[in-house]
């Protein structure tokens, strides 16, 4: 489980790399993560986009003590408490970490300010799989768990429209 552990990205795909770039909408700002294998994306997509400051409110789940474990050890160490937190997400959180709902809260938070300061703008969000699918319940008015049947790889897009009357969702999980 790779949460708030900064680990680097493998970007060593230049094909899948130049694909994504030129999928993405060139006069689209540009904001990452503040985690490494985020900002090294993020740097690698901003080809004359305006980058703007990291951003810790867009980081993965932050999976406290379970952070870095197999998924075997951890259901072994906590049987009950994981369990409940992919079966049952809401308020169960990790030793250490955040709750579905409160990484949820995290991430809107981030992603509405962003809104806010650029008004009418394409914004590209580097982030990752748990952060991505908090905005994908949030935009779709679903419980947490529903969000889990949905596959978020590196390198893909998920488009979420917000507008004034809702959201409209693109793609997800694109693979250009």
């Amino acid at each position: 489980m790779v949460g708030w552990r900064d680990v680097p990205a493998d970007l060593s795909d230049v094909a899948a790399l130049a694909r994504l770039n030129a999928h993405l909408p060139q006069g689209a700002l540009l904001v990452s993560s503040d985690l490494i294998r985020a900002t090294a994306t993020a740097d690698a997509l901003a080809h004359g986009r305006i980058r703007l400051p990291h951003h810790p409110g867009l980081r993965e789940l932050h999976f406290g003590e379970w952070d870095g474990q197999p998924w075997d050890t951890v259901a072994q160490s906590h049987p009950t408490l994981s369990r409940a937190y992919w079966e049952e997400p809401g308020d169960h959180a990790p030793p250490g970490g955040e709750s579905w709902n409160a990484a949820a809260a995290r991430v809107s938070a981030a992603t509405d300010a962003l809104i806010a300061a650029h008004p009418g703008r394409d914004i590209i969000l580097v982030a990752h799989y748990g952060a991505i699918l908090t905005q994908l319940q949030r935009a779709m008015g679903s419980a947490p768990l529903d969000v889990f049947a949905h596959r978020i790889d590196n390198l893909s897009v998920t488009r979420i429209d917000r507008h004034a009357t809702g959201w409209n969702l693109g793609a997800i999980n694109h693979l250009p």
